[in-house]
């Protein structure tokens, strides 16, 4: 389908072994913008006031999100596998010495699966003579040992890709083109994809290629999102076209021949497309019954460059509102996720070698209305 029908200082280490807990701070942020009662950041969305407020502190470049029987778990990009709960940290995997965290590369995405809470998955960068990507399964119930359940996805310091999600029996995981452009357009080639598996590691049998490809022709996807029974992705331009995409069977998305909506039928349009870039992250869905009545069904995301919350507004085949929110309050944002509780929430990434960390950073902020 043509793309054109779908426009568009310094922070603590908390360290700890495998077993340890930490404490996590939960400060109020009034760096910028108008606040709440209690000094938190605030926002206007319709007739509502919504505050961003700190809920954890003393992540280091948390990235991966994912929820086991209810409590938070989250993968900071060093090599850990961290739980969250009651303001405490604990690190239950520690996969660091298996884990090459260099530039953008580390331990990535996270997810359950959906009917075994001792069974996850993650996104592994490791040095094999050479950066590789792979997704690990790990093992809760057996002291969080891992083996491969996918290899040999392209590696690099740069462009790495790294979000799982599960949807209907499959896994779904974004690749970037790890640095070599032309990878993007080889169907044969797991690099600058987003690929369909299924639970077990197999390439999903009504893949488009015969193999693990979904969809090629991108740069360096980050997130994924279910929208009303479609799967959209966020995507990292070079200096022009940061997208979002809506993401179909056998779609080519145009890198590096194309970058934002092209005049080819044989390129699949974004949504919508950012010029200058903004870095988008991790996206979600806002829920329909949510409790901020303005954001119902939005896809929102963070973003690393832009520093700031986006909501997008999608409505058939285009975005209809973009908004900037809490921009520069929290620097980069990487992952956004629905809580618990039912709110937004969404992590920072000024670790990682490219922000400026503040004292408590890296740092989970929940949204909520005042």
């Amino acid at each position: 389908m043509n793309r054109r029908r779908y426009l568009g200082a310094t922070a603590g280490v908390v360290a700890g072994l495998t077993g340890c807990l930490d404490a996590l701070d939960a400060p109020g942020d009034d760096s910028d913008g108008d606040g709440g009662d209690d000094g938190s950041p605030s926002v206007t969305a319709g007739d509502q006031r919504v505050v961003a407020e700190t809920v954890a502190a003393g992540l280091e470049v948390p990235w991966g999100v994912a929820y086991r029987d209810g409590v938070l778990h989250l993968t900071e990009r060093p090599g850990r596998v961290v739980r969250v709960a009651d303001g405490r940290r604990q690190v239950v995997a520690d996969l660091a010495d298996s884990t090459a965290a260099e530039g953008e590369g580390g331990l990535l995405g996270l997810a359950f699966h959906p009917d075994d809470p001792d069974a996850a998955t993650a996104y592994q960068t490791y040095d094999d003579g050479g950066l590789t990507n792979r997704i690990i399964a790990l093992d809760a119930a057996d002291g969080w040992s891992f083996e491969p359940l996918f290899d040999g996805i392209p590696g690099a310091p740069i462009h790495d890709g790294g979000r799982l999600l599960v949807r209907d029996g499959s896994l779904y995981a974004t690749t970037g083109d790890a640095a070599d452009e032309a990878t993007a357009q080889d169907v044969d080639s797991l690099g600058g994809k987003v690929l369909r598996l299924t639970l077990d590691g197999e390439p999903h049998p009504d893949n488009p290629f015969g193999g693990a490809v979904f969809t090629y022709g991108h740069r360096n996807p980050q997130g994924l999102a279910l929208l009303g029974g479609e799967l959209y992705s966020t995507e990292h331009g070079p200096d022009t076209d940061d997208e979002i995409n809506r993401l179909e069977a056998g779609g080519n998305y145009g890198w590096p021949e194309a970058t934002g909506p092209s005049d080819s039928p044989e390129f699949v349009d974004p949504l919508a497309s950012y010029t200058p870039t903004i870095a988008p992250g991790g996206a979600v869905v806002y829920p329909e019954d949510g409790a901020i009545e303005a954001w119902r069904g939005d896809l929102l995301f963070g973003t690393l460059v832009g520093q700031h919350l986006h909501r997008s507004r999608i409505r058939g085949d285009e975005v209809t509102e973009d908004e900037r929110l809490f921009e520069g309050t929290f620097g980069r944002l990487r992952t956004t996720f629905i809580g618990a509780d039912g709110h937004l929430h969404v992590v920072t990434s000024n670790r990682d070698g490219r922000g400026d960390p503040r004292e408590g950073d890296d740092r989970i902020v929940r949204v909520r209305p005042e």
